[in-house]
């Protein structure tokens, strides 16, 4: 029988620093998120990733921003060489055999989930955070370059999760500095920016990362996408998806300026999501685990919430892992 504290702490994916990923492992911890600081050498992050599986209760997401280009944390082992990013992989006509490589790459230092293929459409030429880590401008080769990396790091045993739902394409801002406010309409949004992720649900992905953007066609008040019902009630709903919806980092600023970590996260699951994840796990993020499973005690809605979400997990680590 699952315990209410470890159901909670399985919808938790916690980064190093701070150094209370450890120990949350072992509570029950979801899994962990390496970035480049992690990542030395192929012996050194083997250890590492050795290490938490061995210390974990549940078999653990090992996760990795791995995207090519802008966003790689292998740089280290590769002596600062980058494999091509999304954009020009896909416009030189290499994006298969990168995949291929960079998911055997993974896989051999024993991850099972990567933060990708960002499937952003980049409408704004100033987009300050997307620019080539998305394919394209064009929905239409977005779509065709979604499938092609999905299913390589399907073939390889990889977990892709495709981001930045409802879409970062059209942002003028940082969304790890400020809330970026994207004002477009529904049918704008549906026809550019979510046809790729309603692609990618019709193929099966099996994860899709909220993005923290204040869409007013789902919100006319200041609410990230990622902690909005309707937002993810539209993923739900409309798309049908099934999957896993998981946020993206809590501590950027167009969430963690707005909220602080316990109501962000009761929010973000009453709201419909399964998975948090912090860059980080110093005491204030195990704090706040903490402090939600507390407050599920007496909160059915929130109990509910959590529960359906651990099923999910629960149902693609029965799967993958």
């Amino acid at each position: 029988m699952v315990s209410l504290k470890e159901k909670v702490y399985q919808m938790f994916i916690l980064g190093t620093d701070g150094g209370g990923y450890k120990e949350a492992l072992k509570e029950g911890l979801g899994g962990v998120i390496f970035f480049t600081k992690d990542i030395q050498t192929p012996e050194q992050i083997k250890e590492l990733v050795a290490e938490c599986k061995n210390i974990a209760k549940f078999p653990p997401f090992i996760s990795i921003d791995q995207e090519g280009g802008r966003v790689e944390r292998t740089e280290n082992i590769h002596n600062g060489k980058k494999y091509l990013s999304a954009r020009y992989a896909f416009e030189k006509g290499v994006l298969k055999e990168q995949t291929e490589k960079i998911a055997a790459e993974l896989k051999e230092y024993g991850f099972n989930l990567n933060f990708a293929p960002c499937i952003d459409v980049n409408t704004n030429p100033n987009n300050p955070i997307i620019g080539e880590r998305a394919f394209s401008s064009n929905p239409e080769d977005v779509i065709k370059a979604e499938k092609i990396v999905s299913s390589e790091y399907l073939k390889s045993g990889i977990i892709p999760c495709v981001k930045h739902f409802p879409g970062h394409g059209d942002a003028n801002a940082d969304s790890h500095l400020t809330l970026p406010e994207i004002d477009l309409s529904l049918k704008e949004m549906e026809n550019t920016h979510i046809a790729p992720f309603k692609a990618s649900i019709k193929d099966g992905i099996p994860m899709i990362m909220a993005a923290h953007l204040h869409c007013t066609c789902f919100d006319r008040e200041v609410m990230p996408a990622s902690l909005s019902e309707n937002a993810l009630g539209y993923l739900r709903n409309n798309l049908e998806f099934e999957g896993i919806i998981i946020s993206d980092d809590m501590v950027m600023k167009g969430v963690s300026d707005l909220y602080e970590p316990t109501e962000a996260c009761i929010k973000g699951i009453k709201a419909g999501l399964n998975m948090f994840i912090y860059r980080n796990s110093p005491e204030e993020i195990i704090n706040a685990i903490e402090n939600i499973i507390k407050k599920a005690v007496n909160d059915k809605t929130l109990k509910s919430s959590i529960d359906a979400s651990f099923e999910r997990i629960y149902s693609l680590k029965c799967k993958v892992l």
